[in-house]
């Protein structure tokens, strides 16, 4: 006979700022040691840490970033990591062709370009590498394995407390004076709630469990998403002998990567230091309807709203073309509009015809993960992103500070990053130096000393 045993915490790969439970079916003898094991950790109090300088949340680029520019100026810091690796998001949940959309020069963090070897748009491997050198270059040490559950402030002593778990179960409170959320804005996939997914008889992946198009070869593949990764994922299967139907639902705006061998993204960037948004915005349509042609005869349309300022006001970046359009007038890849359901073997689209599938590719993307008590603080709003805007939006109050959720991509993030150093080298610095007042404490410095 067996019986449900006591919760479980589990760590996820949707955040490190999330507590999940989860309930197992076990024997009735480790469910009373499950139960047992728990209640003696209930009575013991967590193993408190205080740390000297700000307490980072988040190991991926911008947490790194962050990290890099305090060292640099000799302050300490401790850096928290759900996960066993930096950079998560780019070693376990990216496919295996994907590479930076923007040239290396604007995807570099603070204090060390990327090699002179690197090609102009480095491979995902590449990007790694010079992330993990990057952390090794800067001796950025994270203490991995250690999610987040919650976090206040004391306004009695000034201090952050964040409570953690690590593997094995172990409780730890870490109480420092400033607290850095690095977790990004791509810390959770977005599932579309589609009725009849669930009983789809085919298999059903999201694109951050996507790595190769080689095991759908033959297959007949609904790509649900036409973004950056809906298209690559489109190019990728028909590389590897697939046949995708492109879900492309609502407007979007597709430009080339580059126009005459430059990228168009830095043109845009030239442009906008002369020009206002809206006329550079003319511009970029101009050459996407040159170079592209016109792309409602795809079935894409483009938007009202000019490319440029979807961006800076919705954070949705334009699609650019890396070859999936001349696989479309091709007819590799099939445009579909939207859907309505799901039976066990067909997609039924918005116009009303149903489409024979083999399986479900969900790229539809990520979203930010900040729970409820940081957005208690009143510095992030329900959407996730800090309620000021870029670039204002890095500083909350009483030493809260969030860096990757500009959506301004890596530049963005490293900018922020330069910020909250600075900010906090100078508070840091202020305390620290000796003054002429007699008696006054001064703050104990190192990293972790367990009380």
């Amino acid at each position: 006979m067996q019986n449900i045993s006591a919760p479980a915490v589990e760590q996820t790969q949707q955040s490190s700022l999330t507590l999940v439970i989860t309930f197992t079916w076990q024997p009735r003898k480790r469910s009373r040691e499950a139960a047992m094991m728990l209640r003696m950790q209930s009575l013991c109090p967590p193993r408190r840490v205080s740390v000297d300088g700000p307490i980072i949340v988040g190991a991926g680029p911008s947490g790194l970033a962050v990290a890099a520019s305090l060292g640099e100026e000799g302050m300490p810091f401790l850096m928290l990591e759900r996960e066993d690796c930096i950079a998560s998001l780019w070693q376990k949940r990216t496919y295996d062709r994907v590479k930076l959309h923007l040239p290396k020069h604007f995807c570099e963090l603070p204090r060390m370009p990327f090699p002179d070897s690197y090609p102009e748009y480095p491979t995902r491997r590449q990007f790694i590498d010079y992330l993990e050198t990057y952390a090794a270059r800067f001796d950025i040490k994270p203490e991995f394995n250690t999610t987040v559950l919650s976090a206040h402030y004391d306004n009695t002593s000034g201090l952050w407390h964040a409570q953690a778990t690590r593997a094995g179960g172990a409780q730890v409170e870490y109480i420092g004076r400033w607290l850095v959320v690095a977790t990004g804005e791509n810390a959770v996939n977005v599932v579309p709630d589609i009725p009849g997914l669930g009983g789809f008889c085919g298999e059903v992946t999201h694109v951050s469990h996507y790595k190769s198009g080689e095991p759908y070869n033959g297959k007949r593949v609904l790509v649900v998403g036409c973004g950056n990764s809906g298209m690559e994922v489109s190019l990728d299967l028909c590389d590897h002998g697939a046949h995708p139907f492109m879900v492309v639902r609502d407007a979007m705006h597709v430009i080339p990567r580059e126009v005459l061998g430059k990228s168009t993204f830095e043109l845009a960037m030239l442009l906008m230091a002369w020009l206002p948004l809206w006329f550079v915005d003319k511009i970029m349509i101009f050459l996407a309807w040159l170079v592209l042609g016109d792309l409602d005869k795809l079935g894409i349309h483009r938007p009202a709203v000019g490319p440029l300022t979807l961006k800076h006001t919705q954070g949705r970046a334009p699609v650019l073309d890396t070859g999936a359009l001349a696989r479309i007038r091709s007819g590799q890849i099939t445009v579909v509009p939207g859907i309505t359901r799901f039976t066990n073997s067909d997609a039924v689209l918005s116009d009303g015809t149903a489409v024979h599938v083999d399986a479900v590719i969900l790229a539809t993307g990520y979203r930010s993960n900040v729970p409820q008590w940081l957005r208690a603080t009143d510095f992030f709003g329900k959407d996730g992103y800090p309620k000021t805007e870029f670039p204002n939006g890095w500083k909350g109050q009483f030493g809260l500070y969030s860096v990757g959720f500009a959506r301004r991509g890596i530049s963005g993030a490293s900018a922020d990053a330069v910020r909250i150093a600075k900010d906090l080298c100078q508070l840091w610095k202020e305390e620290t130096t000796p003054t002429k007042k007699a008696g006054r404490p001064s703050y104990r410095r190192s990293i972790s000393v367990v009380l």
